[in-house]
């Protein structure tokens, strides 16, 4: 195999696995490739908390042999990708991020480990999160916060702000992600890759841990739609060993990229970003322009009423933090400096909540469920902005922060739908912005078909972040 990739020419997994199946590229070449980008790079970043070089190097060989005899497993064999490190890794140091599990290694792979190993990728390494996938950036930890590649002085978004970082600056080709309250989706948009937030039960949390068990959802990022739909392929499916997890049929998500949005029907949710929480102008105007463009793609666009921003968001407060509360209680009373004070100062709160506050969220979430379901069912999919605005600075716990304003991310966590994030624009500044593409319970693949066609219909994908160069 010849060598068809130059440094800062870094490949989407699509491009990669072609020329890898016509052995124009190497999957030895390409991982070290993208080892020599980790050493050069991710000091400024942070992405990585480790870099599994030596298993790395082996597992590329061993995929270039089976391809090269003739043992080609799919798509995903030989592609170098980054596990966040909430994803278990047997005899591989998985920490959370955290001092709690600084030097925890477990005894067993993850089932979305597993799975994607069968599939034949390459594991460069685990990479950064927010404490057990809560929030952040945090400075009391062990290691240092991940950093924004577009600029190292903002916020790459979280909690998988090192799945984020590592595929904006071409560390790695995919990564895996997790999202509980937008995990997957904040960093997508501050770092301009695409993160998909499957259907609650589509993907196995088995072997993740945990931060709260009714919304906790696993998912792929990479750089392109089409990245994550070969992703996803791999990682969806159902697993007894996981309670949440869903027996649905499982499609072929990539053979459901669309090339145009004719005959879709597309919610527009603009109440929230105009009227009840307005975002920033530069914010507004991608998200309409992104509707516009779909318009232009054939979709029927009508703007779609969606409950309030306000009635979803204290119910999600009260259960992201009586479940986080739940997993952590006995090392919160036993080691409770071990944690960052982000974490300590959040979650304890849940300390305060009674059980009738719980019941009462989830019932209100119940009802919510419902209400978005009878809002939904004259479209396809929705649309809305994924962030007030493009990233900002890296600064210090804000203990009020969650509470100043409602998430634009939470709703589809309470509800468990699926949802597409993808680059809409960038600022004056050159920062990246976002938009979310919401699908039915189980429709993740329609959600990434009309995400995909706005996304091949607009040049967002050819600007990478200027260190990536």
């Amino acid at each position: 195999m010849n060598d068809a990739t130059q440094v800062g020419q870094v490949p989407t997994i699509a491009e990669a696995s072609r020329l890898i199946e016509s052995k124009a590229l190497s999957p030895v070449e390409l991982t070290e490739l993208l080892l020599k980008r980790i050493e050069a790079l991710d000091p400024k970043l942070n992405s990585f908390l480790l870099v599994t070089e030596k298993l790395a190097r082996k597992s590329a060989k061993k995929a270039e042999a089976e391809i090269m005899a003739g043992r080609r497993r799919g798509p995903l064999h030989g592609i170098p990708i980054g596990l966040k490190d909430i994803y278990c890794t047997k005899r591989i140091r998985t920490t959370a991020h955290s001092k709690v599990l600084e030097d925890y290694v477990p005894t067993e792979d993850s089932t979305v480990t597993t799975k994607l190993a069968k599939a034949g990728t390459t594991l460069l390494g685990k990479l950064a999160t927010h404490e057990f996938a809560i929030g952040g950036p945090s400075f009391d930890t062990p290691w240092p916060p991940a950093r924004n590649p577009w600029d190292p002085e903002l916020s790459p978004g979280g909690s998988s702000s090192g799945s984020g970082a590592a595929i904006a600056a071409g560390l790695v080709l995919g990564a895996t992600g997790s999202d509980t309250g937008g995990s997957i989706r904040s960093p997508s948009t501050f770092c301009a890759v695409a993160g998909m937030k499957p259907s609650y039960g589509l993907v196995s949390r088995y072997g993740i841990l945990p931060l709260a068990f009714t919304l906790d959802h696993a998912g792929p990022m990479a750089w392109t739609v089409e990245d994550c739909a070969i992703l996803l392929q791999a990682m969806a499916g159902h697993d007894k060993k996981d309670a949440a997890s869903a027996k649905v049929k499982i499609p072929d998500y990539r053979a459901a990229l669309r090339q145009d949005l004719k005959g879709v029907r597309v919610g527009y949710i603009r109440h929230w970003h105009e009227g009840e929480f307005p975002v920033e102008p530069e914010m507004a105007r991608a998200v309409e322009a992104a509707a516009d463009t779909m318009k232009k793609l054939g979709a029927d666009v009508r703007d779609v009423a969606m409950p309030a921003l306000n009635d979803f968001a204290p119910a999600g407060r009260v259960i992201i933090l009586s479940e986080t509360f739940a997993v952590h209680a006995k090392n919160l009373q036993t080691r409770y400096n071990d944690y960052g004070e982000r974490f300590r100062s959040s979650v304890t709160l849940a300390a305060l909540f009674s059980a009738n506050d719980y019941v009462q969220a989830m019932r209100s979430r119940q009802q919510l469920i419902e209400r978005t379901r009878a809002a939904m069912a004259g479209f396809d999919v929705m649309i809305c902005a994924a962030a007030p605005g493009a990233a900002t600075k890296m600064v210090g716990y804000d203990r009020d922060g969650a509470f100043k304003r409602p998430s634009l991310t939470m709703p589809f966590n309470l509800t468990g739908l699926p949802v597409m994030t993808v680059c809409c624009g960038f600022t004056a500044a050159g920062l990246p912005l976002g938009v979310q593409v919401v699908g039915h319970p189980f429709g993740d693949a329609t959600a990434m078909g009309v995400a995909h066609a706005y996304e091949r219909a607009t040049s967002w994908r050819a600007k990478r972040p200027p260190m990536a160069a």
